[in-house]
């Protein structure tokens, strides 16, 4: 008996099944995925509110939220260091939903001054970007006598160790950009840790303090109003927003090319529909008409780097400031 349509089969009953079950299951994996993000995400800052990594992911927020579609808040998790907040993100799932925006310090100046850090910062993160850098300045007093890097160099060679360079803390960036400069210019100072950028700037605004490396963004205003005077910036090269100050290296330290910074980085094993989403999401912030200029005024200089990118950096950031701490024998405490 022949088939009334010899160009056409019936495939049988148990096949046909298979078949459609299988395509179901593959729209079922493959439904969240393509659904994502279908609820609120959280940048985590592993500092208290006011600083520059709560800066950053305020500046941010809106524009991730207008990109994704879903809200997107700040949960500040301060405490030792940015280590408690950076602890959390690890610990959380990998969906995307919680983010961390923090400076350098949890992801490579903690983890080896502090003792039982509760995360690899070198294997627990699936790094997005580097948003923003931003050099730090030597700073004095406006009452002070000294007046250049090399007059700063002259005193702390006549009397070592008394002149008093303040920091935001012990292992801040600013407290490691003046233990480089002394290793550098072979002088030491006077180290003052306070308890946050804000207690220190007020000592050091006062003259109780001699000098600080500050952020620049934490000084500019304080110079333009005659309160500061700028000595030096760490970047390679002038900021345009102080143009009349020298870089150390042009006032003859070299190696001493520092930049504060902060970044995006999720607990590890992101889904790569889902990194490469929110990795969109953060470069359409920062250049976003609104948000890019009002950085590029406090300081902040545009980095938004790429995952790749921003794996190689913290590389080498994490041995440079390994050494220096060994070096030095800088400790938490």
């Amino acid at each position: 008996m022949t088939d009334n349509n010899p160009g056409f089969s019936i495939a049988p009953e148990p096949f046909m099944r298979r078949l459609i079950l299988a395509i179901a299951a593959s729209f079922a994996l493959a439904a969240p995925a393509l659904a994502w993000p279908d609820k609120t995400i959280t940048l985590v800052v592993p500092f208290p509110p006011g600083g520059s990594s709560d800066t950053i992911a305020r500046a941010l927020a809106p524009r991730m939220q207008d990109k994704l579609g879903q809200p997107v808040i700040i949960d500040n998790k301060g405490g030792a260091t940015g280590t408690i907040g950076a602890g959390l993100v690890k610990r959380a799932p990998a969906d995307g939903y919680t983010l961390l925006v923090s400076s350098l310090g949890p992801f490579v100046i903690a983890p080896h001054l502090i003792k039982g850090v509760p995360y690899d910062a070198t294997k627990d993160f699936d790094l997005l970007t580097v948003v923003v850098q931003a050099p730090n300045v030597l700073v004095v007093p406006a009452s002070s006598p000294l007046k250049s890097v090399a007059e700063v160099i002259a005193e702390l060679k006549k009397a070592p160790g008394k002149m008093t360079f303040c920091s935001s803390g012990n292992g801040s960036s600013d407290h490691l950009t003046a233990e480089l400069f002394w290793l550098q210019s072979g002088t030491s100072g006077n180290h003052i840790p306070y308890k946050g950028g804000g207690p220190a700037m007020q000592d050091l605004l006062g003259g109780q303090i001699d000098a600080s490396f500050q952020n620049i963004n934490a000084v500019v205003q304080h110079v333009a109003a005659g309160k500061l005077r700028a000595l030096a910036v760490t970047s390679a090269q002038r900021s345009p927003l102080l143009p009349q100050v020298p870089t150390l290296a042009e006032a003859g330290i070299k190696d001493v090319d520092v930049y504060s910074w902060q970044a995006v980085a999720a607990p590890k094993g992101l889904p790569a529909d889902v990194k490469a989403k929110l990795h969109a999401s953060l470069i359409a912030a920062l250049n976003d008409p609104q948000v890019k200029p009002r950085l590029l005024d406090q300081g902040f200089e545009i980095v938004g780097n790429t995952p790749e990118q921003f794996a190689e950096f913290q590389a080498r950031e994490y041995v440079r400031w390994k050494q220096l701490i060994e070096t030095r024998k800088i400790t938490a405490d």
